[in-house]
């Protein structure tokens, strides 16, 4: 039976070599599927939905790119990871026009997830399942009157640095003491008109008082909520971007919600008190900052 699977896969590969070439039109999709067939057994390959895959994708890329802007403002689509832009543009391409090849939301969302996890990095999976759910959850579908509505709530966005530096011997990472008593991320707020990745600059620059630093990949999207007198219930997003810096000694220019900055040498991260589902957070930042150093 031809898999609509390896479909997918052979779309990711054609989609991941027009990105790097910067050529989305229909003959380069082919041409670059095509010159994979050594690379994929094509004889298992629904090849029919591939290329209404590649077709639609070709068709609708401007407009599914700026769904992708709007459903994670945080993050500048040129920063989001290469294989997690295409797989997003997958992922989309069923969710939004799935009526053209019959194919379930849910469906396009696990199918999208499990691309994530074969292909991306940790973090890619809750990435792609964060956006994509996040589209059909409140923006709703196009050609799908079936889709739930989610009552409006009010969201804020922010951006922080998971800041790493070596010291030769050890990698350390950044942290701020909040008036919880919890070591956590340096994050700020994102002004009118400014990309997140210089709000997650100035956080570092604000709350751990570096000004020297360099910012490399998106890595993560955390979710927490808050109560806001007369506001209510609100929702924060905050991307977060690998960054590293020289381990110089931190002053922190932003008093309001910073008691103390420090490093810590990775391996003592275990026992400290902070909030858990950072962790993960941390760890990813680290890993794309050694990543992007030995590149």
């Amino acid at each position: 039976m031809a898999s609509r699977h390896l479909s997918r896969i052979a779309a990711l590969q054609a989609l991941f070599a027009a990105d790097v070439r910067g050529d989305f039109s229909l003959d380069s999709l082919t041409k670059q599927w095509e010159d994979n067939t050594d690379s994929l057994a094509h004889d298992d390959e629904d090849r029919p939905f591939t290329q209404i895959l590649l077709k639609g994708i070709s068709a609708k890329q401007s407009e599914m790119d700026a769904v992708i802007v709007k459903a994670a403002p945080q993050w500048p689509l040129e920063k989001i990871a290469a294989i997690d832009r295409n797989i997003l543009r997958i992922g989309l391409f069923e969710l939004l026009y799935g009526s053209e090849v019959s194919v379930p939301p849910k469906v396009a969302l696990n199918e999208s997830i499990e691309l994530a996890k074969t292909f991306g990095g940790e973090s890619s999976p809750k990435f792609v399942n964060g956006v994509l759910g996040s589209v059909y959850r409140d923006m709703g579908t196009p050609r799908k009157d079936e889709s739930p509505s989610v009552e409006e709530r009010k969201q804020e966005f922010a951006s922080g640095a998971v800041v790493s530096s070596h010291d030769g011997t050890s990698w350390y990472i950044a942290l701020i003491l909040d008036p919880f008593g919890k070591w956590t991320l340096p994050k700020s707020s994102l002004r009118e008109g400014e990309l997140s990745h210089d709000a997650a600059l100035r956080a570092a620059e604000e709350e751990l008082g570096l000004s020297h630093v360099s910012v490399y990949s998106a890595i993560a999207e955390h979710r927490y909520s808050s109560r806001k007198p007369g506001e209510g219930l609100v929702e924060h997003v905050v991307g977060y971007f690998a960054a590293s810096s020289n381990k110089v000694d931190l002053k922190p220019k932003k008093k309001d919600g910073v008691l103390d900055a420090k490093w810590f040498r990775e391996d003592e991260l275990d026992d400290i008190l902070m909030y858990e589902d950072l962790r993960s957070v941390i760890e990813s930042g680290i890993l794309a900052t050694k990543q992007a150093i030995h590149e």
